[in-house]
């Protein structure tokens, strides 16, 4: 006889087989009672609450729209600590921005989760628990429409966070003023905003400071424009506007920190350890990097960065996110296609991989720092953290995963490095040129299947995903002679914005790379060049 295990509350053996269990093929009476046992002892296991984190109740000063992994193992990991630290003092709400979902475990947990930060800390592999008690309530804005829109008459209300994915600071015209909640994020705002604005009657004090997280260019002045417009197009008065431009700030921001979420594999594991259960774990690597570009200083009332969090405030974030996408995401771009062909699968592999590690490193230290204008010794200490990032044993970051989009990835995170580079030395960066061969080497493949070029690395399939127009590309031209591939390719000005062929001795040095690769294979052809 097997079974198969239906979910419901445990009481005892016998009541569990007659109310949660059925003939099934899949499971032996032996592994049903160790499922059983298992059951069992999580049943029993004390759930997160309030009560068991010894929560300090805070004035609600900040509302959050989205309850998802990043925000609360980033923006309410941090509040926390400053709460702790006795440079906040606030709590924060979360809430459901959108119809589908339930909020039941945070209700269950009345939101107290905990936070596992695993990754490299001063050169060790290092893991660090925080249990999360700067949450201190949820709201749906669909199912509790009322209890939501309340809060935009709380007295001490200051901040509002959002992560509504790149698609939520959009302006949508058809919106309606008169919906509970209005349909897009910008709408939602914009009406929460004009009840504050005729609750407080246009009180400057009232105003709040929006912190979106959103990752899309200044994401700040994004949503403002989208909620003025909304302003405009419900006919809202003129005084409201003036308020939304006087007594509230839209900041831009740029956020940076790899979250890997529920660990669902270990969770029952990680419950025995720490002597309870919770169904909100989020995992992520320790480092975090949160900048903060504010129309008005915002640093003394909020001031994260006194409490040792490594949060920046500015006028200006364009030169951390330069040296963000320069050297985190150009580095990855750059190696990552040499690496996998080569025969690496994961990034941790590539840098325990002496030739990839090498190539990186002297691409990011003789090529990409150069050419940024950040003092040296910041860019070199980030250097140093993306590397250990780089490391972090507990996250496998699978190659191909990077490699998605990576004609227009190599445009926006490695060209301008490449460019500046040639202006700066007249002559051709050497790694970020053999980076453009390895990327041809990866797309070649003459075969479009299910949206994706079929590739081949020692006679196995891969799948490179990528624009249409691109993959058509290497399809078509992938069979051609490496100097007419390059000339082709680099001249496209479609993929690169200009006519990369311009540049003395590009095409030759690429279709030289690759011929190499052809020829001696990926591995070879770096040892020999690097």
């Amino acid at each position: 006889m097997t079974y198969r295990r239906k979910r419901c509350s445990i009481v005892n053996v016998s009541t569990y087989i007659e109310m949660c269990v059925i003939p099934a093929t899949d499971m032996t009476e032996e592994g049903f009672l160790t499922r059983f046992s298992a059951e069992l002892r999580r049943e029993e296991m004390e759930l997160l609450s309030k009560a068991r984190t010894g929560k300090k109740e805070r004035p609600v000063k900040v509302l959050q729209f989205g309850e998802g992994n990043f925000l609360r193992g980033f923006v309410d990991y941090m509040i926390d600590i400053a709460n702790e630290k006795g440079k906040f003092d606030g709590d924060i709400v979360l809430v459901k921005p959108i119809e589908f979902g339930t909020l039941d475990r945070f209700r269950a947990q009345e939101a107290q989760y905990t936070v596992s930060l695993r990754g490299i800390v001063d050169g060790e592999a290092a893991v660090q628990n925080r249990i999360v008690t700067s949450v201190t309530d949820v709201t749906a804005a669909y199912e509790e429409y009322e209890k939501y829109s309340a809060f935009a008459r709380l007295d001490t209300l200051r901040y509002i966070v959002s992560n509504t994915t790149e698609a939520g600071i959009v302006y949508d015209e058809d919106d309606r003023l008169e919906l509970c909640p209005p349909r897009s994020f910008p709408g939602k705002l914009a009406k929460f905003l004009y009840e504050r604005y005729l609750h407080f009657e246009g009180a400057i004090d009232k105003g709040l400071v929006m912190l979106p997280v959103e990752l899309i260019d200044d994401n700040g002045i994004r949503l403002k424009e989208c909620v003025l417009k909304q302003a405009d197009n419900w006919k809202l008065e003129e005084e409201f506007k003036i308020w939304l431009n006087e007594a509230c700030i839209f900041c831009s921001t740029l956020v940076d920190r790899i979250i890997t979420g529920y660990p669902g594999e270990e969770d029952e594991r990680l419950w025995e350890e720490w002597g309870y259960r919770d169904e909100l774990i989020v995992t992520g690597e320790p480092f975090a990097l949160w900048v903060i570009e504010c129309p008005r200083d915002i640093s003394g009332e909020f001031p994260l960065d006194e409490a040792g969090l490594p949060v920046i405030y500015t006028d200006n974030q364009k030169p951390y996110k330069q040296r963000k996408v320069r050297i985190l995401n150009g580095a990855h771009t750059s190696f990552v296609l040499a690496s996998f062909l080569a025969g690496n699968d994961i990034v941790l592999e590539s840098m325990e991989d002496e030739t990839i590690f090498r190539f990186m490193k002297e691409t990011i230290y003789d090529e990409v720092i150069p050419t940024l204008t950040l003092p040296k010794k910041e860019l070199c200490d980030f250097a140093e953290a993306v590397i250990a990032r780089f490391h972090n044993p507990y996250v496998k970051h699978a190659l191909l995963s990077i490699a998605l989009n990576s004609v227009s990835k190599w445009r926006a995170r490695c060209m301008p490095s490449f460019l500046e580079y040639i202006e700066m030395n007249g002559r051709l960066p050497g790694h970020l040129t053999f980076s453009l061969a390895a990327l041809m080497a990866f797309y070649k493949g003459t075969e479009i299947r299910d949206k994706a070029l079929i590739g081949h690395r020692d006679g196995q399939e891969y799948r490179i995903m990528d624009d249409m127009p691109v993959l058509e590309f290497f399809a078509a031209n992938s069979g051609k002679p490496s100097a007419q591939l390059a000339q082709s390719f680099l001249g496209n000005e479609e993929f690169f914005g200009q006519d990369l062929t311009r540049i003395e001795g590009l095409v030759e040095e690429v279709a030289a790379y690759l011929d190499e690769i052809a020829d001696q294979g990926m591995r070879k052809t770096l040892e020999k060049r690097f």
